[in-house]
């Protein structure tokens, strides 16, 4: 059973009113050297000398950036920069953006929700995560002793319980605001009435939390607390809480006709001069190829298709590549993983293109140096210019990352991109 709470967040400055666009900023993991910099230029007091600490790409060394971070926290909530709100809340979050000339409002619940073990069925992975950033993570997070950002989740509520719950809050003035350099609006209000916050937490009682964007921080979070327990002397089942207890998530409804998820294309080089005719033979052993239409992505619009790539050569070539209907995912992909996993259209460019034709394999960790993941289409299929070979993949359906959510398996990092990010700055939540 999930156990959802209210928690009194720290939030910047509202002083000057409630837009804290320049004092919020993409995730960490998107934000460039260069980036970062041209940040701080237009706003010293940005969230990225936290989630980013001084130094992160000078000659400092780690430590001593994780220093300079917690140090910053410490004087931004000492000169008021950074405020606590007036009492413990659940939080409405709205992002409201266009995507294909078509308005989208996606709806989320920020919530303190108490860190489970993946063993335990509670909250469910549905990616890989990599260890680096999962110790820079942690050390940030030992550094201020803080949620600096929310790991997203998604929770069934195919009946709408939640929205009816949370429809009349979003009719009063937000408590802050941002827009992002995409034009993504997000407006959070804070939800204080007991009655509201009760059943809100009764609803997600009964549902499991599947992590969409976020696993490198609830396993920092898990991390984190079972240091912390020891270091107090606390034992699991003592019948106590405290804050590092749990972990502050943005929870979406995966039901809701407004979840979107994007593909993440991949480009790919071969370990040595690639053969581009006996790459492509090797292809068409288990998969029909055929000439790409002018716009290449109509060719993955059918979801129900078999898994379908478009492919594009250094060489020049674009084309579909659909798997052959003699090939059984049963039996071809030799992984011991269920027909759910087995069929996913990024399993599949995994394990019989990637792997067989390109040396390229996550438990081979020194070949994925020569994999980049790319998430305009248009950008991958121009990246051949300087790579071997592109492929194009169709987004990953909600009932398949369910399925093998459920199934107690994780898919290949970069498997889904839910749309849009989730802004850090908004909303943050003292461990200490």
């Amino acid at each position: 059973m999930a156990v959802v709470r209210p928690f009194r967040a720290v939030t910047f400055s509202l002083d000057s009113g409630p837009d804290v666009s320049t004092r919020a900023a993409p995730p960490y993991d998107v934000i460039s050297a260069e980036q970062r910099a041209a940040i701080l230029a237009r706003e010293p007091h940005n969230v990225v000398e936290l989630e980013l600490p001084a130094g992160a790409w000078a000659t400092a060394t780690p430590d001593e950036c994780y220093r300079a971070g917690a140090a910053t926290w410490r004087r931004w909530r000492d000169e008021g920069v950074l405020v606590d709100d007036e009492s413990d809340a659940l939080y409405l979050l709205e992002q409201r953006y266009t995507l294909h000339g078509r308005p989208v409002t996606r709806r989320a619940i920020i919530a303190a929700v108490d860190l489970e073990p993946f063993s335990a069925g509670v909250v469910l992975p549905h990616e890989r995560t990599l260890p680096k950033a999962l110790g820079d993570r942690l050390a940030v997070t030992r550094a201020c002793a803080a949620n600096l950002s929310q790991v997203l989740g998604l929770y069934p509520d195919p009946a709408g319980v939640t929205d009816g719950l949370l429809d009349p809050v979003r009719l009063g003035p937000p408590m802050l605001a941002a827009a992002d350099p995409d034009g993504v609006q997000s407006l959070v209000w804070a939800v204080r009435d007991q009655r509201r916050v009760a059943g809100i937490a009764e609803a997600l009682a009964a549902t499991p939390i599947f992590i969409a964007d976020g696993h490198h921080r609830y396993t920092t979070a898990l991390a984190y607390r079972d240091e912390r327990r020891t270091a107090d002397g606390r034992v699991e089942g003592d019948g106590t809480s405290r804050p590092y207890d749990s972990i502050m998530m943005a929870l979406v409804n995966m039901d809701g006709p407004e979840l979107i998820v994007l593909p993440t294309h991949r480009v790919a080089d071969a370990g040595k001069p690639l053969d581009e005719t006996a790459f492509l033979e090797g292809l068409e052993c288990r998969f029909e190829l055929m000439e790409a239409p002018a716009d290449p992505t109509d060719a993955l619009r059918d979801l129900t298709a078999p898994p379908t790539f478009v492919v594009r050569t250094r060489g020049g070539r674009t084309l579909i590549a659909r798997l052959r209907p003699d090939v059984d995912v049963g039996i071809d992909v030799r992984v011991h993983a269920s027909r759910a996993w087995k069929s996913l259209d990024v399993v599949v460019l995994q394990e019989l293109i990637l792997w067989p034709l390109l040396g390229i394999h996550p438990d081979r960790p020194e070949t994925l140096e020569r994999l980049s993941f790319i998430k305009n289409a248009e950008e991958a299929l121009a990246a051949v210019k300087a790579h071997d070979v592109a492929f194009l993949l169709r987004p990953t359906r909600m009932e398949q990352l369910r399925a093998v959510a459920l199934s107690g398996e994780v898919m290949p990092q970069k498997s889904t991109y839910f749309y849009p990010k989730l802004l850090s700055g908004l909303l943050m939540r003292d461990l200490a």
